[in-house]
């Protein structure tokens, strides 16, 4: 009787600690503690203009002043931006989290304002080299995503700044690829802003990216299909944040917006299927050094309740908390003060192209898209659920099969 006892509790406390193991909220605080070790380098710098004067600008090469160190900081502010910005947007309130968003927000309005300043130490470069314009676009991106609590809270000043330097970036002429879609985004804020652009780059990377469509959710970066992960760093995020701000002020191309979200979303479907039982995925492609930030779009699909009937949200969830704690367990991804350093899993210098630097990397921060979502959303609360790539390789009968869209 009393061993009958014993294994009946200790299979009933495997399974309470399984359950708190997986529990939405102890995985939502767990984002965000990682999402604040990312992010505290830069904003604690760069809120008090020091950011240029401690961030390393480390690069493939391992020469002490590369090239990149003209662009590397607007890079680490555009890219956490982007990736913090819908969490930001949800606004202080009394509880522990709320007040928590209060001093990030107050701490990426300070760094704002030290980058877009001319006085300040930390003031960007949005003139010198090509490279401004992409992370120009991440930044913009990032001021959609946090109307309220971001663009809404800063002062006169600092907002004609942003201006200012939105219409230097204009000068930047784009290449034939994703980089199209960085015009677009600027200009589709500065028309969210102002209320006016100029449609042009717009209406030319939309003409372009319809003819680059492969199929089946799949965007060429140019005229060719690339291997790697730029459908979800960039085309499908930007295309979908530009073609909603369009609808928004009536410039057209609602067909082709409708379309969009249909390929979005299985591009979505494809992501969470990428992630095998483990929380890894195949590393392919170029620039993968942006590590968990691969799974952009299908953060961005939680976020948006764009997610395909074929997953739940708690799927997601535990597939990108899986995911995030894959690469987290790894040992360098940080220096002694928590930058960033170059690498996919760990340190790893070699597998890095010449244009990635340290603010590079921060794109990684793509991946927290979906805390924008408040604590009490499905998404948060709904209990633990295996993704698919962990029911098939467990012999689930209950797996659907993938079929693809049709063009």
């Amino acid at each position: 009787m009393k061993r009958i006892i014993f294994v009946c509790s200790i299979l009933l406390l495997s399974i309470c600690c399984n359950a708190k193991e997986t529990l939405g909220f102890e995985d939502r605080k767990y984002w965000i503690e990682t999402m604040i070790k990312i992010a505290d380098p830069v904003l604690l710098n760069m809120s008090k203009g020091e950011l240029k004067k401690n961030m390393p600008v480390e690069t493939k090469s391992g020469v002490v002043n590369p090239p990149n160190a003209r662009t590397t900081h607007l890079e680490a502010l555009g890219r956490l931006f982007v990736g913090i910005a819908p969490w930001l947007e949800l606004g202080p309130d009394t509880t522990k989290e709320g007040k928590l968003r209060e001093k990030y927000i107050q701490l990426m309005i300070s760094s704002i304002d030290n980058g877009f300043n001319p006085k300040s130490p930390d003031f960007l470069n949005f003139e010198k080299t090509r490279q401004p314009l992409v992370d120009a676009a991440f930044f913009c991106q990032g001021l959609l995503r946090a109307p309220k609590q971001i663009w809404g809270n800063l002062s006169t000043f600092t907002r004609q700044n942003i201006i200012n330097a939105l219409q230097k970036i204009r000068k930047i002429k784009p290449i034939e690829s994703n980089w199209l879609l960085f015009s677009a985004m600027v200009e589709s804020t500065l028309l969210e802003l102002t209320g006016e652009c100029n449609m042009q780059p717009i209406n030319y990377a939309i003409m372009r990216f319809k003819e680059w469509y492969k199929g089946d959710g799949w965007y060429g970066d140019g005229v060719n299909l690339h291997m790697d992960y730029y459908n979800s760093y960039v085309i499908h995020p930007m295309l979908m944040d530009v073609l909603s701000i369009m609808q928004k002020h009536e410039k057209g191309e609602s067909e082709f917006y409708q379309l969009e979200k249909k390929r979005f979303t299985r591009y979505a479907e494809q992501q969470e299927r990428m992630i095998s039982p483990d929380g890894a995925y195949p590393v392919i492609g170029r620039s993968i050094t942006y590590r968990f930030g691969a799974f952009h779009v299908l953060s961005q699909a939680a976020l948006l309740e764009m997610l395909p009937p074929s997953v739940t949200q708690a799927q997601v969830r535990s597939a990108l908390t899986a995911v995030i704690k894959k690469h987290m367990s790894v040992e360098g991804n940080f220096d002694e003060k928590g930058w960033l350093k170059l690498g996919f899993a760990g340190h790893q210098p070699e597998i890095a192209e010449r244009y990635i630097s340290t603010g590079s990397l921060y794109l990684c921060m793509t991946v927290f898209t979906a805390l924008g979502l408040p604590s009490n959303h499905p998404f948060w609360n709904s209990p633990y659920e295996e993704w698919t790539g962990k029911k098939i390789w467990s012999g689930n009968k209950n797996v659907k099969l993938d079929k693809a869209i049709k063009p």
